[in-house]
């Protein structure tokens, strides 16, 4: 239904065109049919024009390109003239008019200076981008891939498969030039190892599951009712949860889809719907590694539930298992036949971060429309191989196994890239060596809390490892977190029930993820040098009671690491405003200074070792440094820079718990 402006338009229109003489209608048509008396047609457009009621009068014709201005844009000065179409355009709309199909092949003259050399598609990209003529022929070629990409459905049908293989081929050697231009290209063997451990992303269908899942847990008490000392069986009681939880899914699936819920309780036999709760339990599992920030409260009991449910005696009272293998790339691609595209050099473009820092807006949606590409490429081609093979992997299940991969990426973007920026601000305002008065790292036991006595220079190489040991566990957390759970649900890995300072918690040894740990502390004291403190790993202990505190110990690493890297480099951002400026001139001395003495703070009283009373506990070792990192958190709200923190956006370091 149409507004009153726009009824006042039609009746508007409708009145002009009941004025219009019957004779200048006849002559217009006349005109515009025969098309030979134009000075006719002109002359009826004139008295249409001039009869305009109560002088609405039209627009009137399009005015002509200013003498010497771009014919594009009509607001540049002409430099160029086209050889083939005749036109003059600046720069920059001759770039923009010639970038696909066969205006790419187009020359150009320069206005100014007749006598020039001849410019071209090629050479006008180097000027305007400031990039080499490697870069600048990679940008051209991927211009004329999309061009090729867009006119592909218009190809002539005898002529169509030899064109699109050719295109094809075109296509695959720009991605590939893009990709061997990126410094965080990987090899194809990375892609196969690293798959074996990243979860698949949920499909719709399991999300539902998930949120039944969700449910359950949220209104389960089973740790108030299992991990206590009481003089009842604990094996009546955990067989008891376990089944309350099964109920209470079962019931969640009645109340949203009936004729499922119909079939799962029909004969009330958990055994038989065994598949049913490994795959919600599974779906929880991978949801969570996933996405660290979310089942923070949920996600301890369903660890502890599924671990009790690998009992032997609580097996024989089931008679159902609760547990299966995560849902990874390299399993879904495997059972599919199609784990050979894994090594597949388009890969690497296919699941690129897309990342805006550094780039302009025409950068960013040739990044996007280059892996976009290389995803419908790959989909197309190992689709069509399977059903060659008689395999049932289609195109949707190999876009979902790249997105997968580029749910890695997106993890790594936001969980490791941080730590990278704090190295970076490290290295930038601290050098070993050049300790400046009022900025040296030093520490002293006893002093602000802190109970390690360290030089500067050695509190330097204390940072610097500890972070770099921080980066190198991100990095790697998806194999962690696998090795973790493997740990945690290994029936063959009892724990026992032990009151370690902060309530009864459980204690169970960690020997898969001890040993990749001290993989990884080997490799990081290859990397830097000599080792400032001590190495000893808390796993199974009462510091560190089992895998799960492990986990949820170092997925706190972003979250105190991306606020302050935030911070740090919105100090400049706030600077902007005049009265902030003023602000942090008269606190801090300016931008730098502020920045410097937020960065000095942390380096010095994140890692003073005050996470235990004595050396070996905790204080320099692997896990007493991020507890050191715990305390400065709860005591920013003292520091003279916290007000920086609130103007530049900071709330908190937990984040939500929901």
């Amino acid at each position: 239904m149409a507004d009153e402006g726009d009824v006042g338009m039609v009746n508007m229109d409708i009145s002009l065109g009941s004025e219009q003489p019957s004779a200048s209608k006849k002559s217009k048509l006349e005109a515009i049919l025969s098309e030979e008396d134009a000075s006719a047609f002109e002359d009826a457009s004139s008295a249409h024009a001039s009869n305009g009621a109560n002088g609405m009068a039209d627009d009137g014709p399009l005015s002509a390109v200013p003498e010497g201005m771009c014919i594009e844009c009509e607001d540049q000065p002409e430099m160029l003239r086209c050889d083939q179409c005749g036109d003059s355009f600046c720069e920059v709309c001759f770039l923009a008019q010639h970038r696909r199909g066969n205006r790419a092949t187009h020359t150009a003259t320069v206005l100014t200076d007749p006598a020039a050399p001849k410019v071209t598609l090629l050479s006008l990209h180097e000027k305007l981008s400031g990039q080499g003529p490697g870069a600048a022929a990679a940008g051209v070629r991927q211009a004329a891939a999309m061009a090729t990409e867009t006119a592909a459905p218009e190809v002539d049908a005898d002529v169509g498969a030899e064109a699109a293989a050719a295109a094809e081929a075109d296509v695959e050697a720009a991605l590939q030039k893009q990709s061997g231009s990126n410094s965080s290209s990987h090899s194809s063997s990375w892609f196969t190892d690293r798959s074996k451990y990243i979860p698949m992303r949920l499909t719709l269908e399991e999300r539902k599951k998930l949120r039944l899942l969700e449910a359950a847990l949220n209104v389960s008490e089973y740790t108030d009712n299992v991990d206590i000392l009481s003089y009842q069986s604990k094996t009546r009681r955990v067989h008891a949860q376990i089944h309350d939880m099964c109920a209470i899914m079962s019931g969640l699936v009645v109340a949203s889809d009936y004729k499922e819920g119909q079939r799962l309780i029909k004969d009330r036999s958990y055994p038989d719907n065994e598949p049913f709760f490994q795959e919600v339990f599974e779906i929880g599992r991978r949801h969570k590694v996933l996405n660290p920030d979310k089942m923070r409260a949920e996600y301890g009991k369903l660890c502890y539930l599924l671990m009790d449910s690998q009992s032997a005696t609580i097996q024989d009272l089931l008679d159902f298992r609760c547990v299966k293998l995560l849902n990874t790339v390299h399993a879904f691609l495997a059972a599919r036949g199609v784990e050979a595209m894994l090594d597949d050099p388009l890969v690497d473009v296919a699941t690129m971060e897309v990342l805006p820092r550094g780039r302009t807006r025409p950068e960013i949606n040739r990044q996007i429309k280059m892996k976009e590409r290389a995803i419908e490429t790959l989909a197309r081609k190992y689709s069509s191989e399977c059903r060659r093979a008689g395999s049932s992997a289609t195109e949707e299940d190999v876009r979902h196994a790249l997105y997968s991969i580029g749910d890695n990426h997106s993890y790594l973007t936001f969980n490791r890239d941080p730590i990278d920026r704090v190295i970076h601000y490290l290295k930038h305002y601290f050098r070993p060596g050049d300790a400046d008065a009022g900025h040296s790292l030093a520490i002293s036991g006893g002093r602000d809390g802190a109970r390690l006595t360290h030089s500067h220079d050695r509190q330097y190489h204390y940072v610097l490892q500890s972070l770099t040991l921080w980066r190198e566990i991100m990095h790697d957390m998806f194999r962690l977190w696998t090795l973790a759970e493997k740990d945690m649900l290994d029936e063959n890995n009892p724990y026992r029930l032990c009151d370690t300072g902060q309530g009864l918690n459980r204690l169970q040894s960690a020997p898969r993820i001890g040993k990749a740990m001290r993989t990884i502390i080997h490799h990081v004291q290859t990397n830097v040098g000599s080792w400032v403190g001590s190495s000893v790993v808390h796993l199974g202990d009462k510091n560190v009671p089992n895998a799960l505190f492990f986990i949820e110990k170092y997925a706190m690493v972003p979250r105190i690491l991306a606020p302050l890297a935030i911070v740090v480099d919105g100090v400049a951002e706030l600077a902007k405003d005049p009265q902030l400026a003023a602000y942090l001139d008269s606190t801090f001395g300016g931008v730098e200074a502020c920045r410097r003495e937020i960065l000095l703070d942390f380096f010095r009283h994140a890692f003073d070792g005050s996470g235990a009373d004595n050396f070996f506990s905790a204080g320099s070792c692997i896990d007493g440094r991020l507890t050191s990192a715990f305390n400065w958190c709860g005591e920013l709200h003292k520091k003279r820079y916290y007000p920086v923190f609130k103007l530049a956006g900071f709330n908190s370091f937990d984040g939500d718990f929901k």
